[in-house]
């Protein structure tokens, strides 16, 4: 595959990793913020799930996000 060809690849990879991590957080703080609105007493059990949940989605999203940036710096 031609150097350019796996750069844009690479950097199309990028973008979609980060607009999905993004996408997945907001859906995961839109359903914590609806929980906590249905019932305030179990807000900080909702936030301890959340921010578990919020760092699942950056554990899978990092490791994309270097590949692709180690993709279109290699030679």
């Amino acid at each position: 595959m031609d150097g350019l060809t796996l750069k844009t690849f690479a950097t199309l990879g990028l973008g979609l990793v980060t607009i999905g991590a993004g996408i997945g957080i907001g859906q995961i703080g839109s359903a914590a913020v609806q929980g906590i609105a249905r019932q305030p007493e179990a807000a900080k059990e909702i936030q301890k799930f959340m921010i578990l949940a919020i760092a699942f989605v950056e554990g899978v999203a990092f490791p994309a996000l270097a590949l692709c940036i180690y993709a279109i710096f290699a030679k």
